[in-house]
């Protein structure tokens, strides 16, 4: 079939340049894992590489053009190409508790989803690279003291050990975006249990940057903090002056509060 057009609302746009393609796909270090999933192959510019490397590739596309498109020029991918959506699909009717690799193009529209659902799953993924929306991808690698810096670098980092890659231009892509994008990648920490409630860790995070400009004394107030704990030195800060470290000793400090 011909060329497959880029669609609007599915925030699709086609990588032309074959260089970074190749930089993407070898991103990933193909340790602890046999098998990879990559989010919105589109036309297989990323998959060509994906597909050379000594691992087992799937691909999860909702654009059914880009499904026939795959199915018709990637032999290799029989059996290994799924219709659906990644966030609404469940993942291990192929993976079955398995560890994989997630890596792609991603599609700017979904892309901070996409990280949500990859920390969910964490226990399966020890690897994730890919491409985003620059700004995106650096505050996912964002350190502490930035405006950037906030709950989605907190919660990935606190899981990941996180990196910027490079930057690629709008000009590489068809239809170019209007912004930049960025690749990033990430590597789950060898120990990424935390020593504290992950339910709450998460509660206290988004709670906190909710209200980015005040102070934690008075932005998690809704958690019903006894006034002892409030007078806590770590309450006069705001919460971009924390880093995860941090983070999870106040959530530790919220958990004996409460017992």
């Amino acid at each position: 079939m011909e060329k497959v057009k880029a669609k609007k609302h599915l925030g699709q746009h086609f990588l032309k340049d074959e260089s970074i393609a190749k930089a993407i796909a070898d991103t990933i270090n193909l340790q602890g894992y046999e098998e990879v999933l990559e989010i919105g192959p589109g036309m297989g510019v990323l998959t060509k590489y994906l597909l050379e490397k000594p691992i087992n590739t799937y691909v999860i596309e909702i654009d059914t053009e880009s499904v026939t498109y795959l199915d018709e020029n990637y032999p290799k991918l029989k059996g290994k190409i799924i219709s659906e959506d990644f966030l609404k699909y469940n993942i291990n009717h192929v993976f079955d508790g398995r560890q994989f690799a997630i890596i792609g193009n991603f599609p700017y529209n979904i892309s901070t989803q996409i990280v949500f659902k990859t920390l969910e799953l964490k226990h399966q993924i020890p690897e994730f690279a890919g491409m985003f929306q620059k700004e995106v991808a650096e505050r996912i690698c964002e350190k502490k003291g930035s405006k950037a810096y906030g709950i989605l670098s907190v919660l990935a980092q606190a899981f990941y050990e996180v990196e910027y890659l490079f930057t690629v231009d709008e000009n590489v892509f068809i239809p170019p975006p209007k912004v930049k994008s960025g690749v990033m990648r990430m590597r789950r920490k060898a120990d990424y249990s935390l020593p504290c409630s992950e339910k709450l860790f998460y509660t206290v995070v988004k709670t906190a940057f909710q209200q980015r400009r005040k102070t934690l004394r008075n932005s998690l107030k809704i958690l019903n903090l006894s006034d002892a704990l409030r007078e806590d030195l770590v309450f006069n800060l705001r919460p971009e002056q924390l880093d995860v470290a941090a983070f999870i000793a106040l959530t530790q400090k919220i958990e004996a509060d409460a017992v």
